[in-house]
């Protein structure tokens, strides 16, 4: 029943982007008259083929630099957990296969925070941590640097750090001057 509907969505989906290409190639050219009415009643869409797909967001995980991390975070702290995932694209094509292509890497940190409130253990908690994500070989690194996105044990999001903005400006920055840059706090 599941890759039935798998499948339809993915009929739907490359219909969809079939529609979008062909339009795109009958666009006028720049020097060109605009289309009449009639003329645009006129154009046939043909569905799309086995060779096309259509675009989904999609997430996958990476196992090996999951380990990796999570090792480094159970290291500070053995109640902490970590993972890395992968944001991008899916082609899904007509016969329910995909191909995925990553826009960036994320990564998530689970630690047992009691105080929401304490600036400063949050500060240096995220101190602790993104040396470690930061340092990450560049080759294991899919896409773009994404963030690091930090939550307690129950799952309650308490910052998200652009590992890149991080890299560039918080380097060295440690407590409540860590946490306020990212947090939005004054």
């Amino acid at each position: 029943m599941k890759h039935k509907r798998n499948v339809a969505i993915a009929i739907v989906l490359t219909t969809a982007a079939g529609f979008l290409a062909l339009q795109n190639v009958s666009a006028p050219k720049p020097d060109s008259a605009p289309p009449t009415l009639a003329a645009a009643e006129a154009v046939v869409t043909e569905p799309p083929t086995a060779e096309s797909c259509a675009f989904v967001w999609a997430y996958h995980d990476v196992p090996e630099l999951t380990e990796k991390l999570d090792v480094a975070v159970k290291a500070i702290n053995p109640d902490a957990s970590a993972r890395a995932q992968l944001f991008g694209e899916d082609c899904v094509y007509a016969d329910g296969h995909s191909t995925f292509g990553a826009m960036e890497t994320d990564f998530y940190v689970r630690s047992p925070v009691d105080d929401l409130t304490d600036e400063e253990d949050l500060g240096n908690w995220v101190a602790q941590i993104m040396p470690i994500v930061s340092t990450i070989p560049r080759e294991e690194i899919q896409g773009n640097y994404g963030f690091v996105e930090f939550s307690n044990a129950d799952g309650q999001v308490f910052l998200r750090v652009p590992i890149q903005k991080y890299m560039n400006e918080a380097q060295g920055k440690t407590g409540a001057e860590l946490f306020r840059m990212f947090n939005g706090a004054p």
